[in-house]
């Protein structure tokens, strides 16, 4: 593991001074010792803050496994978007014939040596033992921190245990601050993996919050001029101040300023009691409730560009967010384009969407959309065409359309080099409730303002409003890193999967390799070393118990009995937590026994398995049934069968 430790060029890497020969910029520390274990022929987690240049190490494992070994290479991305991104860059590097797509929408050249797809994808060859994985020599996991997703991450952790060991893993991360702990626990399952990391980010980034009447610093340093980080502005405080007051209507005088003083020493229940507060003195003839005005999308258009903070995105957590942001902007006549802007993005326009039919192009509403285009506004989610979301892509790197309200996807790592990035809100919507953004999502979001080499400064900026707290804020951007903490479960899906693959014990030992079992096995330990001193403490009870009498004896014994029911309950927790992965992975295995989707059988190692079945496709990640499907099973010619009930749901 190492921390910016620079290393000169010399002659014992000569596939790394070929490569460095080539770029137009020196390479960073981090960068160049990543690179150099490479080429040593070792794994490497490279964990660095977003823009700091950590796909520079990817590419050079693609370098070295083409220029310099002949091997095939597989590049790995989280969402489409980046992958197909990565694959216009490849194939501009190494020409069409040598770089394949696979992704949801795009089957391309699979069999090339250069690959990029999807991270679903990749899991998904592995499971059905793809005879692509054969001659590979490197897997770049882009985005590894996506490993802790609750909806998504187990996916990452699946590759990093059954992809073949002799397999090379170039993972790139965000700066995590348990980046030790996950290298060990990939050094455990995958062998000689190297840490490296860096905590320096090349672009300073400065913190502002968008209030109605400016845009103001979060952070200032002596006369208030622009800082990193530090203190908090004291104008946003006393804005906030002022708002308080007008939100208690002011000083009361006589009987009504009593009553306020009285509310202030009532229980509150949050913002729910506030507002019943604030409507029942309103009744009685108190001053109404000042609230700040609700900046709109419009307002946010304009304050970036009399800033000069442009080109800009715009996170909004909603699809349809996005969409209406861009519709509001054209009605309040908002236009960020030159006359000769507008005619490049006209004629680019035009030659992308030149074989679409003109009837098409109608029912999608593609004038709207071009309409935005051509003022320089543009919405980026997963719910766009496609090709229309790539050329938003390509019209935001050549900086004619200047501002894109987009979804989170757009942080994943795509290359759209932004000087400011706002956010909406700090909190979103989960799938079942709204949730305050995490350190390390406001960190991915905000880390998209300031590219490498672009721009000399970045600008992260939070739309003020009245439920905006500031030393929350101040949290959220100072935390520079976050834990990724594992959210892989054995499920129905991957059951079935690994035991098409392999027996019973052998995936249920492989499940607890997992990173969810080490880092609950490294509380075990904590816990164990807890109890071993409560035990010492026990022993030291019963002594003292035995030398006293009367009154001094029965508080020695009281004393130990508490602390024994304390150790047993400790024990049943370091019980409960080891072994928890496979444990489940039993109950999964039980459940779909008793529902008939596997044969019961002896737990033993397999001996053969069908032929001919593939139990996964692409990209989905869903059981695939097939019919008399079974893996043999040794003693009295016992098998596990894997096959649809009767009646499947």
């Amino acid at each position: 593991m190492s921390e910016d430790a620079a290393g000169p060029a010399d002659s014992t890497h000569p596939a790394l001074d070929a490569f460095a020969a080539r770029l137009a910029f020196p390479l960073d520390p981090f960068q160049r010792e990543a690179c150099e274990r490479l080429e040593q022929g070792r794994s490497v987690l490279v964990a660095a803050p977003t823009g700091s240049g950590k796909t520079t190490v990817a590419e050079f494992a693609v370098h070295l496994a083409r220029r310099e070994r002949d091997a095939r290479i597989f590049y790995t991305a989280p969402i489409k978007a980046l992958s197909n991104q990565k694959f216009h860059e490849l194939c501009t590097e190494y020409g069409e014939g040598e770089v394949g797509l696979l992704t949801g929408d795009v089957n391309l050249r699979g069999d090339a040596p250069i690959v990029v797809m999807t991270t679903e994808v990749l899991r998904n060859m592995i499971y059905a033992e793809s005879s692509a994985l054969d001659e590979l020599a490197f897997v770049v996991l882009d985005e590894v921190h996506y490993l802790g997703d609750r909806w998504r991450g187990a996916v990452w952790e699946e590759i990093i245990l059954h992809l073949p060991a002799e397999v090379r893993l170039v993972s790139l991360s965000a700066t995590v601050s348990n980046a030790e702990e996950f290298g060990d626990w990939m050094h455990a399952v995958r062998g000689d993996t190297d840490v490296i990391l860096s905590e320096h980010r090349p672009v300073p980034l400065y913190q502002h919050v968008l209030t109605a009447k400016a845009l103001l610093p979060l952070y200032v340093e002596g006369e208030g001029g622009l800082a990193e980080g530090g203190r908090l502005n004291p104008e946003l405080r006393d804005l906030r101040a002022r708002r308080d007051d007008g939100r208690h209507g002011g000083r009361h005088e006589g009987r009504g300023e009593d009553r306020h003083a009285r509310d202030r020493h009532r229980p509150s229940n949050g913002r729910g009691y506030e507002r019943y507060r604030s409507t029942r003195d309103r009744a009685r003839g108190g001053a109404p409730v000042r609230r700040t005005r609700r900046i709109s999308r419009s307002d946010i258009a304009r304050a970036l560009d009399e800033t000069e903070l442009l080109p800009g995105i715009v996170f909004i957590f909603s699809r349809n967010g996005c969409d209406q942001a861009v519709r509001q902007c054209l009605h309040d006549g908002i236009r960020l384009t030159t006359r000769e802007e507008r005619d490049e993005i006209r004629r680019r326009v035009h030659d992308a969407l030149d074989r679409i039919d003109d009837e098409d192009l109608r029912a999608l509403g593609a004038s709207e959309w071009i309409a935005g285009l051509e003022r320089g506004i543009a919405a980026h989610h997963a719910g766009l065409l496609p090709q229309f979301k790539s050329i938003v892509e390509q019209l935001f790197q050549r900086r004619l359309v200047k501002l894109v309200f987009a979804t989170e996807t757009l942080a994943l790592g795509i290359n759209m080099p932004a000087r400011s990035v706002t956010i909406e809100r700090l909190d979103k919507f989960n799938g079942e409730q709204r949730v305050p953004l995490t350190s390390g999502e406001y960190t991915q979001l905000t880390g998209r303002a300031g590219r490498r080499g672009i721009d000399h400064e970045g600008h992260a900026i939070v739309v003020g409003s009245d439920g905006l707290d500031l030393e929350a804020l101040a949290h959220l951007s100072s935390a520079r890193s976050f834990p990724v903490r594992s959210s892989f479960r054995p499920t129905p899906n991957m059951a079935v999967n690994l035991l098409q693959r392999m027996s019973f014990s052998r995936a249920r030992d492989t499940l607890e390799l997992s990173f969810a079992q080490f880092q609950a096995d490294r509380a075990v330990v904590e816990q164990a070393r807890e109890i071993r001193a409560e035990q010492d403490s026990l022993a030291g009870y019963e002594a003292a118990a035995r030398k006293a009498t009367g009154s001094d004896r029965k508080r020695w014994e009281d004393r130990a009995r508490k602390l024994r029911r304390r150790i047993e309950r400790g024990r049943r927790r370091v019980e409960a937590r080891t072994g928890t992965i496979a444990r489940t992975f039993e109950r999964v295995v039980e459940l779909l026994e008793d529902l008939g989707y596997v044969e019961a059988g002896e737990r033993g190692a397999s001996t053969s398995r069908p032929t001919g079945v593939s139990c996964a496709g692409s990209t989905a990640s869903a059981i695939c049934w097939w019919p008399n499907a079974c893996v043999a099973m040794p003693g009295a010619g016992s098998t596990r069968r894997v096959s649809p009930p009767s009646a499947a749901p």
